[in-house]
């Protein structure tokens, strides 16, 4: 997946003006405070080598989704107390993506400094993947780096269409370069088994294709969280009101699916839930299997019997791959099932497993527990670390290839 790229360490930046794309999409509460911050430390390093080496660095990324509309609520801003500290360097900032006054501002720069430009989606064009605007942005550097993992799985215009104004002066930083390599890792673990797949989450109709990609190459497929209902629901059980989408083309393409499990035997379910009768914290619960599940109730965690069974698993396994929670894990009283997955994860990584874990509320609940030093990797990319199990090339790796 790496070969032809030009990676960071193919330029010297005396001089340059480096075009960053970074994905600082993070996750923050309601007064701004960065819940997780792993997107932005892995794409500290990147920056630190730029400004070693005498180059001026130009911070692009989108935050939020403001449809092309700018807001206060989704403005860059609040990033730069936190970048301050961290690069331990004032960090200027230009309430603008591209014109005059971005040019300005960059003309202005010294070597070894740093402009963050206002969120990408303010302008519509970014998301529509327009070439005047990709164009636009092009003429505020001269190498471009693309070091936002978790959006290049995008065709947006900073992503496809920008490196193309670059030529041979485009490259990966090294946050790609990790996620690149800890993603080929894994899928070259084909003789390290057991290999164990867990998928969690509330959305099927996102994870089918990945499912389908890995009958081959999993031992065992573990299903948990909102994904597992549908799987239930297609074999006669009862669901009651667990959340699940309703589509009569994914229920097709999951009877298929299951069938080929069924061939393998590498497809589990969870044995039983916790239900509650309404969507919220609440401690009138009760534990059932998960084909009976009353109506007017629905499944909000994994139970006991299933935890005992996923762990057993997980606890065998040799190459651990986990996206997505079991549960409704922001829900104190249904966090149970998702918590003890990380700590059997952390705890088979200790002993010697290959463990990678993508998307954010998987990560969240290991850092919860205190956890996630303990995996091998963790990855920026939600939706661009499934997009690669599907052994697709990313569209922003794509379009840096030679």
């Amino acid at each position: 997946m790496i070969k032809n790229i030009k990676t960071i360490n193919d330029f010297n930046f005396n001089n340059q003006i480096a075009l960053l794309r970074v994905d600082f999409n993070v996750p923050v509460n309601k007064y701004y405070k960065i819940i997780d911050d792993t997107r932005i430390q892995y794409t500290i390093p990147t920056i630190q080598k730029i400004i070693s080496e005498n180059g001026k660095v130009i911070l692009i990324s989108h935050f939020g989704r403001p449809k092309g509309i700018p807001s206060e609520r989704d403005s860059l801003k609040f990033l730069i107390p936190f970048l301050s500290k961290k690069l331990k360097k004032t960090i200027n900032f230009c309430e603008n993506c591209i014109g005059e006054n971005v040019k300005k501002q960059i003309n202005e720069l010294k070597n070894g400094e740093i402009l963050l430009l206002e969120n990408l989606r303010f302008y519509k064009e970014e998301e529509e993947e327009n070439k005047n605007f990709a164009f636009e942005l092009s003429k505020l550097g001269n190498i471009y780096v693309n070091d936002a993992f978790g959006a290049s799985h995008r065709s947006h215009a900073s992503i496809t269409i920008l490196p193309k104004f670059f030529g041979e002066k485009k490259c990966i930083g090294f946050l790609m370069q990790k996620e690149i390599k800890f993603l080929n890792k894994f899928l070259s673990k084909k003789n390290n088994n057991p290999i164990t797949i867990l998928l969690g989450g509330a959305k099927i109709s996102s994870k089918i294709d990945i499912i389908e990609n890995l009958i081959d190459f999993a031992d065992y497929i573990l299903i948990g969280g909102g994904m597992s209902y549908p799987f239930i629901k297609i074999n006669g059980g009862k669901i009651g009101n667990s959340i699940i989408e309703n589509n009569n083309k994914i229920e097709k393409i999951l009877k298929i699916i299951f069938n080929k499990c069924q061939k393998k035997n590498i497809l589990h379910l969870p044995k039983d839930v916790i239900i509650a009768n309404s969507f919220k914290n609440t401690k009138n619960t009760k534990i059932v299997p998960i084909h009976s599940i009353p109506n007017g109730w629905m499944g909000l965690d994994i139970g006991p019997a299933s935890i005992k069974y996923f762990c057993d698993i997980i606890k065998k396994s040799k190459t651990i791959l986990w996206n997505g929670p079991v549960g409704v894990f922001e829900f104190s009283n249904f966090s149970l099932g998702t918590r003890s997955i990380a700590k059997i994860i952390a705890q088979t990584t200790e002993k010697g497993a290959f463990s990678l874990v993508g998307g954010g509320d998987s990560i969240a609940s290991l850092k919860m527990e205190g956890y996630d030093k303990k995996i091998s990797y963790l990855s920026t990319g939600g939706g661009a670390f499934l997009e690669s199990l599907k052994n697709k090339i990313l569209p922003g790796i794509k379009a840096i290839k030679k």
